[in-house]
């Protein structure tokens, strides 16, 4: 396995893998890898010939520096992890090699960045946006594989790639969950044994949609009242927003439901004992299909 920190030795390593015939699949990532990041390896490695991983936490996606001084890094593990799953190239860059110190060019989508996380993280996305471009850009992958836990993020990167044309299809893998259903995430780390019990009313508030919806409840104010009680169950959890979208458009969804629909969910989770606004923030999602 191979480790990269520059953007010009990867345009030269793909470069030469694309004369040879040779396909590439990038799975970009932050690092403090899970299964959830391992799925995503092998989707890529079902389609590609050659699977590359990016490491990279992202500072312009941040819009409190004290979130991204919490991110979890475990670069070591990481590595051994990609090892242990056949991943053939590594790129890990540094913040200086990403963005140039006077850098003005940002990429940014419009209207489907601003609900949801984007609504209450402005910027967010454009720095997303922004560093998956640069990644493209860097590997010239034929394939990039995303989580579906990050809905929002994998229609933005879809719209954006549809928009500029970039050639590259955009693959998305199953959210990863523990046996108790807790979707995995790097965050989950930050969680105690309490935190992380409470933190089941998200999975829990999407199962019983879903119930609702097989049962055949298809108002939408019905649903979304459902999913507030079930997480209003978990006295520290506080929901930063519930929510029912297109799941392509990410539209808010009409009052009665007719069609596949997002049910997207993101709460705060604030350990015992946690100082007042230390708290940890998950996000979840399920697409609900009312019958017909």
């Amino acid at each position: 396995m191979r480790v990269i920190r520059h953007v010009a030795e990867l345009q030269q390593l793909a470069d030469r893998e694309r004369s040879l015939g040779r396909s590439i699949g990038l799975v970009p990532t932050m690092g403090a890898l899970h299964a959830g990041h391992l799925s995503l390896v092998e989707q890529a490695r079902r389609r590609t010939d050659r699977v590359w991983l990016s490491i990279f936490v992202n500072p312009s996606q941040f819009d409190d520096p004290k979130d991204m001084d919490a991110y979890p890094s475990t670069f070591e593990a990481d590595l051994r992890a990609c090892r242990a799953a056949g991943v053939d190239v590594v790129f890990a860059p540094g913040a200086d090699e990403m963005y140039d110190p006077d850098s003005q060019t940002w990429v940014d989508v419009d209207e489907i960045t601003l609900p949801l996380c984007g609504a209450a993280r402005p910027g967010h996305f454009r720095g997303v946006i922004t560093i998956v471009t640069k990644l493209l850009l860097a590997a010239k992958p034929h394939v990039a594989v995303f989580g579906e836990k990050d809905f929002q993020q994998l229609a933005v990167i879809r719209r954006m790639v549809r928009d500029l044309g970039f050639d590259v299809e955009i693959v998305a893998g199953p959210i990863v969950r523990e046996a108790d259903g807790l979707a995995l995430s790097s965050r989950n780390v930050n969680l105690d044994a309490e935190a992380r019990r409470q933190a089941l009313v998200l999975c829990q508030a999407l199962d019983a949609a879903e119930r609702a919806v097989a049962a055949g409840e298809t108002r939408s104010k019905a649903l979304l009242q459902l999913v507030r009680q079930e997480i209003g169950k978990a006295p520290r959890a506080e929901i930063e927003y519930a929510e029912l979208r297109d799941p392509e458009s990410l539209e808010v969804a009409p009052p009665e439901l007719a069609r596949a629909t997002l049910l997207a969910l993101a709460v705060f989770i604030r350990p015992p004992g946690a100082a007042a606004g230390t708290t940890v923030r998950l996000i979840d999602n399920r697409v609900l299909h009312p019958q017909p």
